[in-house]
């Protein structure tokens, strides 16, 4: 049957957003669109990439994906502190003290504390790398029991 996630309030719900273009910046706009839906429902996030250039690009992003939309962010420092006033945090490899509202993943691989957000979002584009990595995370969920939903979103 299917898992509602309200039988398991304390399971981690996790949603891969599957676009349908292989552009690579369609996931870094894609997040930034996640980020802002989570941010007005008054959510706070982590956006976890994949690298330091990846972060810098996101932020870049975050300021510049819509005119006029403001999504106030910055970067976790090496040791995870953030300000815990800024509602969205960027960062690549290290955890983040205190969030536990949604995590974003950028990243090829599952982040290690994963499981102590309420909601992770999974970002697949067409790409046949991205596919693979994407099919491995889904995976990896799976396998551990997850309620994993999936969304094809036309990003065009």
């Amino acid at each position: 049957g299917h898992l509602v996630p309200e039988q398991f309030p304390g399971m981690t719900r996790i949603d891969f957003y599957i676009l349908n273009d292989d552009s690579p910046t369609g996931r870094q706009r894609f997040a930034c669109r996640l980020a802002e839906k989570a941010f007005t429902q008054g959510y706070r996030i982590y956006i976890h990439t994949e690298d330091a250039a990846q972060a810098e690009a996101m932020d870049q992003l975050l300021w510049t994906f819509r005119a006029g939309s403001f999504l106030p962010h910055e970067h976790v420092t090496a040791d995870g502190v953030n300000d815990d006033t800024v509602p969205i945090h960027l960062g690549h490899g290290e955890e983040p003290h205190s969030h536990d509202d949604v995590l974003i993943n950028l990243a090829p691989q599952v982040p290690l504390f994963f499981s102590r957000f309420q909601r992770v979002a999974e970002v697949i584009n067409q790409g046949e790398e991205q596919r693979q990595l994407g099919r491995e995370r889904f995976r990896f969920y799976r396998e551990r029991g997850y309620p994993l939903d999936t969304h094809n979103i036309d990003s065009r």
